[in-house]
This record gives structure tokens, sequence and C-alpha cells, in this order.
């Protein structure tokens, strides 16, 4: 057997678990308006969350990501992630992430659609890290599947179907002097562009916050300020 016919089988494989997982589960009955996210992020999204049904492109940052997925976690629903095989549970479960609410498909390779198409049937947020950019046809049936089951598409890079785009930029690290300290947190720019918005929302924020997940510079401030006067 070649090298490509073990990753092929191993892809199947992967898949295969996936849909046992899935069928092991309760399928959805309702969605919910909106999906939660983290309050001051919550400005940058028209319904001030996640709409079930549509697909969300991102930058290329698993903070960003693991805030979004952590929120949604926290409010007791389950979340997959496509393609990411070096996600770390750590760091999701820092975000706010359950690890036993939690489906991983790291390596789909070549369908890696399949696989997101497969676990939009049950799970309510889906990420996706795509080895390749999607035609239009895949896409346009995906973003079908998205809405016929209710969940929400998260996508690491551009997505023709998003409904809204976020940026990432302008970063600034904390907590470090005059060549020395420990950085404590990273002030960044997060943006989101796209069809519901008359112009581009904006919005300045730790991320991540001394806490590890993504704060208001403002109450960050304050409580900085608090413990310093304790």
């Amino acid at each position: 057997m070649t090298l490509a016919q073990v990753e092929s089988a191993e892809q199947v494989a992967q898949i295969t678990r996936l849909r046992a997982q899935i069928g092991q589960m309760q399928r959805r009955t309702a969605s919910p308006d909106r999906l939660p996210v983290p309050a001051p992020l919550s400005g940058l999204f028209p319904s001030g969350g996640l709409r079930p049904g549509v697909a969300y492109a991102l930058p290329d940052s698993p903070s960003l990501l693991l805030a979004l997925a952590g929120e949604i976690s926290r409010s007791g629903s389950w979340c997959a992630f496509v393609g990411m095989p070096d996600l770390s549970m750590q760091a999701a479960a820092s975000h706010g992430v359950a690890a036993d609410r939690v489906a991983l498909i790291p390596s789909p390779g070549s369908r890696w659609l399949s696989a997101v198409s497969s676990a939009a049937e049950v799970f309510p947020l889906v990420a996706v890290r795509p080895p390749r950019g999607a035609g239009p046809a895949e896409t346009a049936r995906l973003d079908a599947r998205l809405r016929d089951r209710g969940s929400t598409l998260l996508v690491m890079g551009a997505w023709p179907g998003a409904e809204l785009s976020l940026s990432l930029g302008e970063p600034e690290w904390r907590g470090i002097g005059a060549g020395h300290g420990l950085i404590a947190a990273r002030a960044v720019t997060i943006a989101a562009a796209g069809r519901p918005l008359p112009s581009s929302r904006r919005v300045r924020v730790l991320l991540p916050g001394p806490s590890g997940a993504v704060e208001e510079i403002a109450t960050a401030r304050r409580a900085h300020l608090r413990a310093v006067a304790a």
C-alpha cells in the first residue's frame, strides 16, 4: 500500500468516526435566534451574536476562533473543529471550550468538505481551516446545508458566501517594560465587514487578556487598578 493510499484510508476512517459520533447524538430540533459571542465582540455583529445557518470568515487566528467557540461552548452547545491538527485543547479550555462537548477531525485532507457537511448535520458550530479554496458550486452546496440544518460555520480564511468577514490588526503586546517584564496581554483591533453592515465595525480588545480570554480594555484596566490598590 502506498503512502497516498494510507493517508486516504486514514481520512476515510476519521470521517467514519465523525459520522458515528454524530449518529449517537440527538438531532437538534430547533435553532436559537443567535449563538452568543463574548460581550466585548458583540458589537461587531448586527444581531449581537452569530446567526445560525450562515458562514463567517476569520483571519488565521486561533485566539479569535477559540474566543468565539468558547462562548458558545459555555452556553452548553457542541462544537466541531475540522482540519486543525495543531489545535491546543489547553488553549481552547482557557477560552471556555468544554473538552467533553468537542468533536475533532484533525486531518480530513481532500475530504474536508464532506467532514464539514457531516458535522453541520448536528453541531451548532463547525469551525474549519480549509486546505484549499472552495469552488462556487462547493460553497453553494455547503451554504445550503448550513441553512437547512441551522449550523454556523467559522472558516479560517476567505469564504465567498460569508455573511461577515473579520480581520485582526494593530497588535500591541502589553506588560513589557524597558527591556524586561512579563507579557500580560495583547491588544488588537478586530474589524467586521459584510452585507448586513452599511459600514465596517471595529473594536479594540485584549486578545488574550490577563485571564487568557478576550477582555474589554477598560474592564481589564479597572481590574488591574483594583489589584494594585489591594
